[in-house]
């Protein structure tokens, strides 16, 4: 069930009445309400791997009881390495199993034997990245006394199944949800009607700029090898806003139907595009992988401690597993590792904390010196990219290597006035509402309501008039 479908568009209000209007006197079964929701909005993709969702919610539900309740150390250790070599276990057979297989084969093959490797014929568990990610972080958190162990099945199941974040994020961790999931909600209209907006902001970002700049550098993409330079740079910067869209476009419906029901989830994306530095992106894009791995590995690994070059093992482990998490494909490692390379010059001179507030926070207009960090920042974010929409090496560097060619400074082939369009009217908007959560926050509020109410009747005629025909999110794939 896509967040951009018919379905959704009745599931959500079904549960939201259900929640509000019937169980609402009871918080049990206000939460055993989300929990049954949750699992169905889940089975709409494949309702065998529900059990595989359940199987996972149990093991971290008993271990993390038996890690807190044990005073034997060994006793600890053992429930706490059961659940985290059985949870990566899972995510290691679905997701990565055939790529081990595969760059063994290839390995092997360098030194002149041929091998047939056994592969698996499975479908990736939709989600099985982000929720393995919940229980880990709780089974982890517990195993160093952050936190207690959740007593209450359903209210932890209803932590790690969240239908809003369950299959692409944000990546949540029990000490922010947990505690709201145990509170009792009251209605707030306020809190209400913001998340509406940002269901309606996550919309135009899915189907109107992701959608439509699918269309193009799926077209430039798949045909590289006969497009000019300056097409294929139109196709990488077409693809950044894809995946800017799609992504932060899901989770701004995640947080605003969240919202719906009185539940706050973490802030996933802010502005990335806006960034003067690497280091200022990835504070900003997909916020709760990145402090994700900030908290569970880089920390654990010594951090900040110990010396620079430890700093920089870090952090290229860092980005190499991001990249790995990403996909079982040596695009992905690759991506991660120009991006650990862009830092690189940030962490020797210690410049990787310079930008910590959005740019231009005290002004309206950004200095011709952040205007030329901002396009520096998207000009190497938009050449990483080639590698996490590249089908394989191969393809990336034959895409790199058509861009530096005589025609990058031909005319492109394509000019797509509409989109062209639409991404700068999308820019413009993201630059006015940049002080905020998401963009349409607080546009229009210092103006009548008559304001408000024709701005949210433009993006839903635009919705309707770009959309497409349904299209998944790209993070459904990880």
């Amino acid at each position: 069930m896509l967040f951009n479908s018919f379905n959704f568009a009745l599931f959500l209000p079904v549960v939201f009445i259900l929640y509000w209007f019937v169980t609402n006197k009871n918080l049990k079964i206000q939460n055993a309400l989300l929990l049954v929701s949750s699992y169905f909005f889940y089975s709409c993709w494949d309702w065998r791997f529900v059990f595989l969702l359940i199987f996972s919610t149990l093991l971290d539900y008993f271990s993390g009881i038996q890690i807190e309740k044990s005073n034997n150390p060994n006793e600890r250790k053992f429930w706490f390495w059961l659940s985290i070599t059985i949870n990566l276990g899972f995510l290691g057979v679905f997701k990565y199993f055939n790529f081990f297989a595969d760059s063994l084969k290839d390995l092997i093959s360098v030194f002149g034997f041929q091998v047939n490797m056994w592969s698996l014929k499975v479908i990736l568990p939709i989600g099985i990245s982000f929720y393995t990610f919940h229980g880990l972080s709780y089974v982890i958190d517990i195993y160093k006394k952050r936190i207690n162990a959740e007593k209450n099945f359903i209210d932890y199941a209803v932590f790690v199944s969240y239908f809003p974040l369950l299959v692409a994020g944000p990546i949540e961790r029990a000490t922010h949800l947990l505690p709201q999931i145990k509170k009792k909600r009251i209605f707030n209209y306020d809190q209400a009607a913001d998340g509406l907006r940002q269901i309606l902001w996550g919309l135009f970002k899915k189907i109107v700029i992701a959608d439509n700049c699918a269309v193009y550098a799926n077209m430039i993409f798949n045909d590289s090898a006969h497009y000019s330079g300056s097409t294929l740079v139109m196709g990488a910067v077409f693809f950044a806003f894809q995946i800017y869209g799609d992504f932060s476009g899901y989770s701004d419906i995640a947080l605003g139907a969240s919202r719906l029901f009185g539940i706050e989830l973490l802030q996933n994306f802010s502005f990335p595009y806006f960034s003067r530095d690497i280091a200022e992106f990835w504070r900003r894009w997909h916020i709760s992988l990145t402090t994700w791995f900030k908290d569970y590995l880089y920390i654990p690994l010594g951090g900040s401690r110990g010396g620079k070059w430890i700093q920089i093992r870090n952090t290229f482990i860092v980005f190499l597993v991001s990249g790995f998490w990403h996909g079982a494909n040596w695009t992905f490692i690759i991506w991660g590792l120009l991006n650990a390379i862009y830092f690189l010059p940030l962490l020797i001179f210690n410049k990787n904390r310079d930008h910590l507030e959005i740019i231009a926070y005290k002004s309206n207009w950004p200095s011709f010196k952040e205007i030329f960090l901002v396009l520096c920042t998207f000009a190497l974010t938009v050449f990483a990219w080639i590698f996490f929409r590249a089908n394989n090496i191969h393809h990336a560097f034959q895409y790199i290597s058509g861009i530096f060619s005589k025609s990058l400074f031909s005319i492109p082939d394509l000019r797509p006035r509409d989109v062209i369009s639409l991404i700068i009217i999308f820019m413009i908007m993201e630059w006015l509402g940049r002080r905020n959560k998401y963009a349409l926050e607080k546009m229009g509020f210092q103006y009548h309501r008559i304001f408000r109410w024709t701005l949210y009747s433009v993006l839903l005629i635009v919705i309707f008039l770009f959309g497409t025909q349904e299209q998944e999110f790209i993070y459904f794939q990880f």
